[in-house]
């Protein structure tokens, strides 16, 4: 099964942190993780010097996932936009569903 995930609450870290990249890490989290997409603070995990952002970095440097997105929006307004993760872009609804389907399209969107 293909997902997707959406981080925008704020249990988003440790969710992501603790259980779903150590998976991906271990090759056990049993799905294709084609995008995530960040808002508000969850930002701040595709920051360059991030723990968890240099570890989607490996992650999307092994093909483990797909694609990274800040909401463009929420990094403006953090001025984060030009401290991403080399590979994570930013962008609103529209660039995230361009390039969810550039990376083969998903079955399941998962909010957390």
């Amino acid at each position: 099964m293909k997902v997707a995930y959406v981080f925008s609450t704020h249990l988003a870290h440790r969710i992501l942190s603790t259980m779903i990249v150590p998976q991906m890490e271990e090759n056990r989290h049993g799905a294709e993780v084609v995008g995530m997409f960040f808002f508000v603070d969850n930002c701040f995990m595709l920051v360059k010097g991030n723990a968890v952002a240099e570890r989607l970095k490996k992650l999307l440097d092994q093909g483990k996932v797909k694609m990274l997105m800040a909401c463009d929006q929420c990094a403006y307004e953090r001025e984060i936009d030009k401290s991403l993760i080399a590979g994570a872009g930013i962008g609103c609804f529209p660039d995230l569903y361009g390039a969810i389907g550039k990376v083969g399209g998903v079955d399941q969107v998962i909010t957390l």
